[in-house]
């Protein structure tokens, strides 16, 4: 993976909106939290909005591309998820621009992806608006990565495949991980661990993605599976839980698994660094970093 340099404090980062429309208020905490370390620049249409949009593909495009290409800008920040980062990928050249780190979750598993695909690191964290109501350990980890350190383990998940293994950590929100199969901005999964997370997806729906990862044939050279957080995802008055249901379907892989790493859509989103080497211990509950970030 190509990697950046790191961050040091004082840095500019630009904001962008290159999904769904935001929350000023929510914006205006989030930067002010990031503004204690870094110099925030925003894009400015990052309060833009067309329908569920934060305004057309080409204007978003070209916010996000600028960003990438500015020398002064050391990474981009984006402003939240929701949707239509996948529209701007046939946008993006992506191949061509110097490596620079892109912070974000939910809908922005794409652009991490498509980053992926050309060889690049990015990070898997919180968007600004939901920083806003982060702890301060998850702003502190973000930190850590942003500027070259390696952050101590991901401890707690429940074991679902016993079993050890190492490799890239790909992956992120599983249905817009799901949207990518078949295109050429799925990155090679072969030997990855694949990091999922979802919100608001019943256990019927969550099995149909992960089935059509599988009939894919995305699972057959993977290493083995991280889950983060399933949050708004159980069936009310259903007799079984989401964790049953991801337990059938990680065993079916035989990978090792474990699902309940603190990633995603919850009250804590830990970050951590998509394409660079991770050790899942799915026995003990671990995600260990091996690589940092940047280089």
């Amino acid at each position: 993976m190509l990697r950046p340099p790191p961050l040091r404090p004082g840095d500019r980062i630009a904001i962008v909106s290159p999904s769904s429309p935001v929350d000023p208020e929510l914006l205006g905490v989030g930067v002010a939290r990031l503004a204690e370390r870094y110099t925030p620049i925003l894009d400015k249409h990052v309060f833009d909005a067309q329908r569920y949009l934060a305004g057309p593909d080409t204007v978003r495009a070209q916010a996000l591309a600028q960003a990438l290409a500015d020398p002064d800008i050391h990474a981009i920040f984006c402003s939240r998820g929701g949707s239509g980062a996948g529209r701007l990928l046939p946008l993006l050249d992506l191949a061509s621009v110097p490596p620079k780190l892109v912070v974000g979750c939910s809908d922005v598993t794409v652009l991490h992806a498509a980053l992926q695909s050309h060889g690049r690191s990015s990070i898997h964290g919180p968007g600004v608006t939901q920083t806003a109501e982060q702890p301060q350990l998850v702003l502190d980890r973000l930190f850590q990565l942003l500027e070259g350190a390696l952050p101590p383990p991901l401890t707690g998940a429940t074991p679902l495949v016993g079993g050890v293994a190492e490799g890239p950590l790909l992956g992120g929100n599983l249905a817009v991980f799901a949207t990518l199969l078949g295109t050429s901005w799925m990155p090679d999964t072969r030997g990855a661990i694949l990091l999922l997370e979802d919100d608001g997806e019943q256990p019927y729906r969550l099995d149909r993605l992960w089935t059509h990862l599988r009939n894919g044939g995305l699972f057959a050279g993977l290493a083995g599976i991280a889950l983060g957080d399933f949050t708004n995802c159980e069936r009310p008055g259903a007799t079984f839980a989401v964790r049953d249901v991801l337990r059938t379907l990680a065993e079916e892989t035989g990978l090792p698994c474990a699902v309940g790493f603190p990633v995603g859509h919850g009250p804590v989103n830990m970050p951590l660094s998509l394409g660079t080497r991770v050790r899942l211990d799915a026995d003990a509950g671990t995600l260990t970093p091996l690589e940092a970030a940047t280089q």
